[in-house]
């Protein structure tokens, strides 16, 4: 089992690290201060120094990191991505100035392997380009949607149409100034299989028939400029063509998204909570109560220490998920998968939350942003899965490859006699 990045991704980390101190750091403060803090996403505007970063960062090759063909990105494997995603993690305003941030990322890559030729000519040029963003509808707010096989929105075929009805909500990107299309998945086999009776489907955000109906706060705020989505669709008549990979395979199609993605997403929540420790051990140091620097005080290097202990071990079990994705395939990947969705998102919480306590009143204000990394880690537990979930499958595959070896020292011993 190798861990070792490539020297291509060794250099790409480090343009990378230097960017992010240069460019991304300092703009951090103008990205918040041009936010208007309102829930009318009609309002909201992209800040400009976004574009100019993105711009920046183009130029100098540090665009489409996470796609693994060289033809369309760095041509990277997961292994060799996953460095780059944690450094990215240490700020929000990262992904997106690198074209590598959810949900695009995920979209591009279904573009990129499931869609046609006009598919790709028409949304995933503009989208690896950074001209466009996207959103993917999937969560419905009527049915328990951990489990996707209850998804009520349909996708009805009619003639040479698809057409599209339901609500959808935590369509994360869909307030984006820029987002311009989005994947919905619906109920287009009833009577199919359950994991073959949902199709994707390509669907322009100005087709009629689509509504925005509002955005969902999270925390109290409405993580503008991109937000969470609750959307509408009422008889969103397209053509046949704008039909993913072929009716009915929506399943198929979530399976090979989700695994690298959820090493991006992990991969980020690691830098992030490298972050908050970070934050934590400057305020420790430099931060005096009762004549002592705060880490003198209670259980603060235990805190510190057992942080460290985390992340590392964090960070060794999400790389050997993606070398599993890389050698083997998502299948063989799959607990491992779902062991990092769980434990990273937890890690991280743990991470800003301690981050918090150690900056006390401070922490909780829009001074650091502590909070926010906590709101991240806290949504991370839901999205993509809820921990639950991921734990069943775990469990799953546990008592299922126990049972294997159970046979097999059965098989074995009966040989013997």
């Amino acid at each position: 089992m190798d861990f070792a990045h490539s020297e291509r991704s060794r250099a790409l980390a480090e343009a990378l690290n230097r960017f992010m101190r240069d460019e991304v750091g300092p703009a951090e403060s103008i990205v918040a201060n041009a936010l208007t803090g309102s829930g009318d996403w009609h309002q909201w505007r992209q800040p400009a120094v976004m574009e100019t970063l993105k711009a920046k960062a183009k130029e100098a090759g540090l665009w489409n990191l996470f796609l693994s063909e060289p033809e369309y990105g760095a041509g990277l494997s997961n292994v060799d991505y996953a460095p780059l995603a944690e450094i990215m993690g240490h700020s929000f305003i990262a992904p997106e100035i690198f074209n590598c941030g959810a949900p695009d990322t995920g979209n591009m890559e279904v573009l990129l392997r499931y869609g046609s030729d006009m598919h790709k000519s028409r949304w995933l040029k503009p989208l690896l380009d950074g001209e466009i963003r996207s959103a993917f509808c999937m969560t419905e707010p009527d049915v328990a949607s951990s489990d996707a096989t209850n998804m009520q929105a349909t996708a009805t075929i009619d003639g040479d149409h698809i057409v599209l009805n339901g609500r959808k909500w935590w369509s994360t990107g869909i307030g984006h100034p820029h987002c311009r299309v989005v994947i919905f998945m619906g109920l287009s086999h009833p009577d199919a299989p359950p994991h073959q009776r949902h199709t994707m489907v390509v669907c322009p955000l100005d087709a009629p028939g689509v509504k925005v109906e509002r955005m969902l706060p999270v925390f109290h705020a409405y993580d503008e400029p991109s937000g969470h989505g609750e959307v509408s669709f009422t008889n969103v008549r397209l053509p046949l063509d704008h039909v993913i990979l072929g009716t009915g395979r929506g399943f198929e199609i979530a399976q090979g998204r989700l695994g690298p993605g959820r090493i991006h997403h992990c991969m980020r929540a690691i830098g992030a909570s490298e972050r908050a420790l970070s934050l934590l051990c400057e305020r420790a140091s430099t931060r005096v109560a009762f004549g002592k620097p705060l880490i003198e005080l209670g259980g603060n290097k235990d805190i510190v220490a057992d942080l460290r202990m985390a992340i590392e071990q964090a960070r060794l079990l999400t790389l050997k998920a993606a070398w599993l994705i890389d050698t083997q395939g998502v299948k063989a990947a799959m607990s491992e998968i779902s062991q990092i969705k769980v434990i990273v998102p937890n890690l991280a919480q743990k991470a800003a939350d301690a981050a918090i306590q150690i900056h006390g009143a401070a922490g909780l204000s829009n001074d650091f942003p502590i909070t926010a990394l906590f709101a991240n880690a806290r949504i991370l537990r839901l999205a993509d899965g809820p921990d639950e979930v991921h734990r069943g499958l775990i469990a799953k595959l546990e008592m299922r490859a126990q049972g294997a070896a159970m046979a097999g020292r059965h098989s074995s011993s009966e040989s013997r006699s």
